[in-house]
């Protein structure tokens, strides 16, 4: 049974893909349901293998046959893959659903007209796809090929609107995301050759010195995509992609691949080596605060946002590193993050839709006052914004506090130092982003925002669950973290 419903999880969004090149104009309904069943799956397979990790190899290549000996395609469900699946499904959901509102003739911004749906569909149903499959892949072949299609779909999604803009951003990101893919199947090459396997596993019978060179090769994988420096300047080019595509890449697809494939590479045996936990976690620090620096020169909203996602993604693998070095908790809160961030961040970038939507713009030096004719709008960017900042209860407070604490379990002045960075990091960023608030929907209206109201219902509704999840991702997060590093 969890393997037929792992199966159809797996299927059923490339058949509603396929579905939707075939209705073109009326891709819409067969998008929903399609994602929502998916979702549906992954909740039922969430809660049937809570506690008791399921692998089911399926099959293999026939190419193969006398080279590996164990089969290479199947299902691998753990609770940091259900971790992962609560991430991609349910946000894709509701990305498709924003979609059916925002893509179209009324939008302010970027009106689309309904002979774009088939196309628009078919990739955002292929990328909950793709994400779907990385998040269950039982090896690094199998993830590897995933991995890939995502890099494909973002590249498409970033492209939609076919401009000479929009192009630039879709082959600067398959450029720079390929090039870390590079590396990725150079690591699985040596593992392969070293090892006779692809499995996770088999990364503990290399020999010390080439285990640390294959994970600074994940590594470097890591970064391109989850656009860490050096690395990082796609990702803000890539806010030429339809905001529900910004949303969705940034809070739940793409750049947390990037994230969980580290997650994945150190959770499958702990024995990373301290030196790379500690390149990894320096990293991570200079990352977020290149990203910090970037904030107080944006205009574009979504640009602004773009660089504190590539700031959080580097808190994700702060908390890997200090894991690596030692810490469980740190590691659990660095994978907490995941969903934490996913759903603020998300919650914030569909603010942004819905401001573009009505407005024409999303320049924060032309917004002022819209909190009187968008006032759900107002509160879910501002719930967003104390969420993703750290604020209690809501729900990066407690990954962060999770990352904080583990670094302080840490021997030596490393926890002290990670402490005094990230909270000048949190207070500075706090204080940019309330202010950025405080512009956008508090004063005297300028005449941009003079709006008769907030957008449609389908808008509406995505915002108000995504504001339920800013406090309830923790709920769920928390038990499949706990289950971690025993």
């Amino acid at each position: 049974m969890i393997t037929s419903v792992a199966v159809l999880m797996l299927i059923l969004p490339a058949v509603g893909a396929l579905l939707s090149v075939v209705l073109k104009r009326r891709a819409r309904p067969a998008a929903v349901m399609t994602a929502t069943i998916t979702t549906g799956l992954a909740i039922w397979l969430t809660l049937s293998t809570f506690g008791a990790p399921y692998t089911r190899m399926l099959g293999d290549l026939p190419w193969l046959h006398g080279i590996v000996d164990t089969p290479i395609l199947g299902i691998f469900v753990d609770p940091l893959a259900s971790l992962m699946l609560l991430v991609v499904a349910p946000i894709g959901l509701l990305t498709v659903l924003y979609s059916t509102a925002y893509l179209t003739d009324k939008n302010r911004e970027h009106p689309v007209g309904s002979e774009h749906y088939g196309r628009y569909y078919f990739w955002l149903l292929l990328f909950i796809t793709s994400m779907v499959g990385m998040a269950v892949s039982p090896n690094f072949l199998q993830f590897f090929a995933f991995w890939e299609l995502t890099t494909l779909c973002s590249w498409a999604l970033i492209s939609f609107h076919q401009d000479a803009r929009s192009l630039r951003a879709g082959f600067k990101a398959l450029l720079m995301t390929s090039a870390g893919s590079a590396f990725f199947l150079l690591a699985i090459l040596i593992i392969f050759v070293r090892t006779n396997s692809f499995d996770f596993s088999a990364l503990s019978k290399l020999p010390d010195g080439l285990r640390s060179w294959v994970l600074l090769f994940f590594l470097i994988a890591a970064w391109a995509k989850a656009a860490q420096v050096p690395l990082q300047t796609w990702l803000p080019d890539a806010m030429e992609a339809p905001t529900p595509i910004s949303a969705y890449l940034h809070a739940a697809a793409m750049v947390k691949a990037g994230v969980y494939l580290m997650a994945r590479t150190v959770s499958s045996g702990w024995g990373i080596p301290p030196k790379i936990s500690l390149l990894m976690g320096g990293m991570a620090l200079l990352t977020i605060f290149v990203a910090l620096s970037f904030y107080f020169v944006q205009d574009d909203l979504k640009r602004l946002l773009a660089y504190s996602t590539i700031a959080h993604l580097g808190y994700v693998l702060l908390g890997i590193a200090i894991g690596g070095l030692g810490a469980t908790l740190g590691f659990r809160g660095g994978v907490l993050h995941i969903i934490c961030h996913g759903y603020s961040k998300a919650t914030l970038f569909f603010c942004a839709g819905n401001i573009a939507y009505v407005t024409g713009t999303r320049n924060i030096s032309g917004l002022r006052g819209l909190g009187r004719s968008m006032p759900l709008t107002a509160t879910a960017f501002f719930i967003g914004l104390l969420s993703v900042t750290g604020v209690p209860p809501l729900a990066c407070f407690w990954s962060k506090f999770m990352i904080l604490s583990g670094a302080m379990s840490l021997g030596g002045p490393i926890g002290p130092l990670i402490l005094v960075l990230i909270l000048c990091e949190t207070l500075i960023s706090f204080g940019w982003m309330l202010y950025i608030g405080q512009k956008i929907f508090l004063g005297a209206p300028l005449a941009v925002a003079q709006v008769p109201s907030d957008p449609p219902w389908a808008m509406n509704v995505t915002l108000i669950i995504l504001m339920i999840g800013c406090v309830a991702a923790p709920l769920v997060g928390m038990p499949l973290v706990q289950l971690m590093g025993k």
